[in-house]
């Protein structure tokens, strides 16, 4: 005698090949974007797919039926590193925190990570940045993504900063403050583009300078503008 639920039996093995097979399908993505990633290492940040699909054991073919095109490709390479780098910078904002530093030691923070990644895998930040395997304009820019998600961060960080030194005093007070609030985003865009527009003329110089000078300077430039806001508040 057959159970009622026996009839459902079908949909639900092929829903578990479903599954499996587009499990198998984001590992094989992911092992893709890494194999790209190690022929960048390898090869430089103008590698070619000719050096990708050797890195990964495959064909081009095999390649754009995972990722469409090389556009397809470069994006997801762009969202490993948006993840590490949004990742480093969260950690470093983390262990400040924790650690009770004041705003201006966040913000070096901020800068570090950020320098980091770009010291520690340069190829890896070229690629990304000068886009070798993309033709045409993507309306989707990876590159806008990591400095949005960058900056996001950063105007969170300075939010709380404001907060924590908020002044206590009159409705002309408060205005201000939710005045000075509002520009911690101008604030945020300013300090991520000086970094990454320091970054790429970094890489650029056949003389780099130490990255902690570096960290030094860019904290020194947003420093300045920023504390007189700060002490103003302190009560």
């Amino acid at each position: 005698m057959s159970h009622p639920e026996d009839a459902n039996e079908p949909a639900r093995v092929a829903d578990g090949r479903s599954v499996r097979w587009a499990r198998h399908r984001e590992e094989r993505r992911a092992s893709l974007v890494d194999a790209t990633i190690r022929a960048i290492r390898r090869h430089g940040a103008s590698v070619g797919m000719d050096d990708i699909a050797a890195e990964a054991g495959t064909s081009k073919t095999v390649i754009y039926r995972h990722f469409e095109d090389r556009a397809g490709l470069y994006r997801a390479v762009a969202q490993r590193v948006d993840e590490r780098v949004v990742g480093d910078i969260a950690a470093a904002l983390e262990r400040s925190s924790a650690a009770g530093k004041d705003p201006r030691e966040l913000i070096s923070s901020t800068v570090d990570a950020y320098l980091a990644l770009v010291e520690s895998d340069t190829e890896l930040y070229r690629f990304v940045v000068n886009r070798p395997l993309v033709d045409r304009p993507l309306p989707d820019d990876p590159v806008d993504r990591l400095v949005r998600h960058v900056t996001d961060q950063l105007t969170q960080l300075l939010e709380g900063s404001l907060g924590r030194a908020g002044r206590r005093g009159d409705d002309r007070a408060d205005r201000a403050d939710r005045a000075d609030r509002a520009m911690t985003r101008v604030w945020a865009v300013s300090l991520v583009g000086s970094v990454q527009a320091v970054a790429d003329d970094w890489l650029a110089s056949p003389t780099r300078a130490a990255r902690q000078d570096l960290v030094e300077s860019l904290t020194e430039l947003a420093w300045h503008g920023l504390s007189p806001i700060l002490a103003d508040r302190r009560p």
